[in-house]
């Protein structure tokens, strides 16, 4: 036998019982086949799908004085996580009173001027700058690097570089101080993914010249391209193929046509490919830049 239709305000996403009790629905159709509790006191049509929709459910029985922080305000916010924490269980943070114990959920406390947060697509979340101060504690430094990257990406930062440096101080105090620090001192503005700041990472380790994150590059004829990494004094560049040069056949149209354009002009141009031992490209580069010097 079919579980009778749910009244409609109760159809899209998940609820609570206390709205479901409100709206006349009995514990018995709560306890249908069709219905999940994701978390106490909770019910959906389903299962939960992906981070965002695991927060909707767990929003619903959220207090007032509660944000998601941490790696969930980060994931939120499209800061580049590494996979093997993917999938962990939500972050709450408590700005007043105790911290969320529930099942899935780890819970922290914090006092209320430490953090700033805001509404996200209907979500309480700290601020990208918060977050990323949070992660501290978790990542390992490349990682938190590549994260402090994000914030200041390109071709549209997400934050300013004083409001990184405002939350570090709001930070101070608290764990991941020390990784925090040593990691500000790596973070640059203008990257465009996570695997290009990796890849400035082991340049400048390998003793080579730190370049330019997506510098702007002007050729003959008033024409502005831009370059993935940029030596300008040496001429040469180094360009990222991502995913996007095999799945968006008119980015690499685009693409082919910018490289040719700098190749014309005088440029060095090394590719790097995803997945590929970076220490030959790094020798390469290091050629490159001697004759070029």
């Amino acid at each position: 036998m079919r579980p009778r239709p749910l009244p409609p305000p109760l159809r899209a996403g998940a609820f609570t019982v206390h709205a479901a009790d409100a709206l006349g629905v009995t514990r018995g159709r709560l306890r249908a086949s069709d219905l999940t509790a994701p978390y106490p006191g909770v019910r959906m049509v389903g299962a939960p799908v992906g981070l965002e929709e695991q927060c909707r459910a767990f929003a619903r029985r959220m207090r007032r004085e509660q944000v998601f922080s941490h790696m969930t305000a980060a994931s939120l916010w499209g800061l580049p996580i590494p996979v093997e924490h993917e999938g962990a269980p939500l972050h709450v943070t408590a700005l007043n009173g105790r911290e969320p114990r529930v099942d899935g959920v780890i819970g922290h406390r914090v006092r209320p001027e430490r953090v700033r947060w805001l509404v996200l697509r209907g979500l309480p979340v700290v601020s990208a700058a918060d977050a990323w101060c949070q992660l501290a504690t978790t990542l390992r430094p490349d990682d938190l690097i590549a994260a402090g990257d994000a914030l200041l990406g390109w071709p549209v930062p997400m934050i300013r570089t004083e409001e990184l440096d405002a939350a570090i101080e709001r930070h101070r105090r608290g764990r991941g101080a020390r990784a925090r620090d040593a990691a500000r001192q790596d973070v640059r503005p203008g990257s465009a993914s996570r695997r290009e700041s990796l890849l400035r990472l082991a340049v400048v380790r390998a003793g080579l010249p730190e370049p330019e994150c997506n510098g702007r590059i002007r050729l003959a004829g008033g024409r502005t391209v831009h370059g993935d990494l940029v030596f300008r004094a040496q001429r040469v560049l180094l360009e990222y193929d991502g995913d996007h040069h095999r799945t968006d056949t008119a980015q690499f149209a685009r693409d082919v046509d910018r490289l040719n354009a700098l190749a014309a002009a005088g440029w060095t141009v090394l590719r790097v490919r995803s997945g590929v031992d970076p220490r030959p490209l790094l020798a390469q580069l290091a050629g490159a830049l001697a004759r070029r010097a």
